[in-house]
């Protein structure tokens, strides 16, 4: 008998199936297949089909020195085993090498880059164009810029030269709690200002024409008009009228215009 059909009978003696051999052995079941039909060329060389043949008759309970012995007679002694034939696939294996990126893809690339910051170009100088910056558009209205928190909320007193009859110059000056505020221009009603004054906070305008001024929180502040403090007898939210001209000798000697039925909110 054969190597093939040595192996084959004694697979079957053994109640062994093709692949339980090959689970057992590690062995592909087309390997054992073509060794038990004594073709050797899928084992990779001789080495590989000694080693093969001892496997599988170790599991299958048969002899391998005779059946290693009859391959040699068959195909040659073992000779010299090189490292190269252990760790060198029976297949070669080939390696694909990487290609530099072609011209065309290169172009591509620049032309995206291109059409890509041409449109972020495009699309950033249309929206600055179409919504201009808050401080382009509050720069037509009388500069109105709120100073630190001081520790007492009454106004400083004014250094500077008493203004024209033609001038209002309101000052409002924040106590200990948030005010509300709205400063209108009475003979058109334009806004001039509108926020909620933070507390220790204290805002001056100068106007040259009849205003009105809303306080959403009348207890919380401090109003001057033209250096003359104004008494406000309300804590509810309360709309106020002046004019130019308003007198400034005294406190309490002007007398502010109350809006009737006024109901100023809160922002």
């Amino acid at each position: 008998m054969s190597i093939g059909e040595t192996l084959a009978e004694a697979r079957r003696q053994a109640g062994l199936t093709v692949t339980q051999v090959s689970q057992r052995t590690r062995i592909r079941e087309a390997i054992i297949r073509g060794i038990e039909q004594n073709d050797f060329s899928a084992c990779g060389g001789d080495f590989y089909a000694r080693g093969h043949i001892r496997s599988i008759a170790g599991v299958v309970g048969a002899d391998p020195v005779p059946l290693i012995s009859e391959y040699d007679a068959i195909h040659g002694p073992p000779g010299a085993l090189r490292a190269a034939d252990v760790f060198e696939p029976s297949t070669p294996i080939r390696i694909r090498e990487r290609r530099p990126p072609s011209l065309r893809m290169i172009v591509v690339l620049v032309l995206l880059a291109v059409i890509g910051y041409s449109a972020y170009h495009l699309v950033s100088t249309h929206n600055s164009g179409k919504h201009p910056s808050a401080s382009g558009s509050a720069s037509s209205h009388p500069a109105a810029t709120p100073t630190p928190p001081s520790q007492s909320p009454t106004p400083a007193p004014s250094t500077t030269s008493t203004p024209a009859l033609s001038d209002v110059v309101i000052n409002l000056a924040v106590g200990q709690e948030d005010c509300w505020v709205l400063l209108t221009k009475a003979s058109d009603g334009s806004q001039i200002y509108m926020g909620t004054l933070p507390a220790g906070t204290s805002m001056t305008w100068t106007e040259r024409e009849a205003v009105n001024i809303r306080l959403g929180n009348p207890a919380a502040v401090v109003l001057t008009v033209n250096g003359a403090r104004q008494p406000i007898k309300t804590v509810l939210p309360v709309t106020l009228s002046f004019g130019p001209g308003t007198s400034t000798s005294s406190p309490g000697t002007s007398s502010p215009t109350v809006a009737p039925g006024s109901t100023a909110s809160a922002a």
